[in-house]
């Protein structure tokens, strides 16, 4: 029987038993679509079993049974039937599948694993820096201009005591005097606010 498009067309329902294997691989490599069907009520079972007892989630083994037949039904010019039976060629495609599904979930747990690591601990840190930040700033704006002045040399400019007293014209103990006031007034007022919340 001819198809419309001139190929041979194999009526696999027809098949006998001792012939059914044999044409149904032809009608399969013909590109009979009925062959395909038949194909996949023979053997989809089979290969959602081999996937579901691997991957554990019936969801991804019906994608892999899926895939599976497609790889099959596009690969069919490269089955070689006196190499191994056709249940057997789809088994093969099935592990390779199942592989690919396995490296696949890998790499999104990877991937996954790398997003909360860079994200979560990036905007943790980062939002505690704003909010110290914030907090000094507020202190800072608190303080007389001379210690406003030392304090940012101190904390902005990671400026020496020494260096401060320089860059100022202030006394080194003056300077000293300064820093030790206004952390204390700062340790203060942070003790305060901590006991607020």
């Amino acid at each position: 029987m001819r198809s419309p498009t001139g190929r041979h067309r194999y009526d696999v329902t027809a098949l006998t038993d001792d012939d059914d294997h044999a044409g149904l691989v032809l009608a399969f490599r013909a590109g009979d679509e009925r062959a395909l069907a038949e194909a996949y009520a023979r053997w989809s079972s089979l290969v959602y079993t081999i996937a579901v007892r691997s991957l554990g989630d019936p969801g991804e083994a019906e994608d892999v049974t899926q895939k599976v037949f497609i790889a099959a039904w596009r690969g069919r010019d490269g089955f070689d039937a006196s190499r191994s039976p056709l249940p057997a060629w789809l088994v093969g495609i099935a592990r390779h599948t199942v592989a690919d599904a396995h490296e696949a979930r890998s790499r999104r747990r990877r991937v996954e694993e790398a997003v909360v690591v860079d994200t979560g601990l990036s905007q943790a840190d980062e939002s505690a820096d704003i909010a110290d930040r914030v907090l000094m700033r507020d202190e800072l704006r608190r303080l007389g201009p001379v210690p406003q002045q030392v304090m940012q040399l101190a904390f902005y400019d990671d400026l020496t005591h020494t260096q401060i007293a320089d860059n100022l014209g202030l006394p080194l103990g003056t300077v000293k005097s300064h820093i030790r006031r206004s952390l204390s007034r700062l340790r203060t007022r942070l003790e305060a606010n901590d006991d607020t919340h």
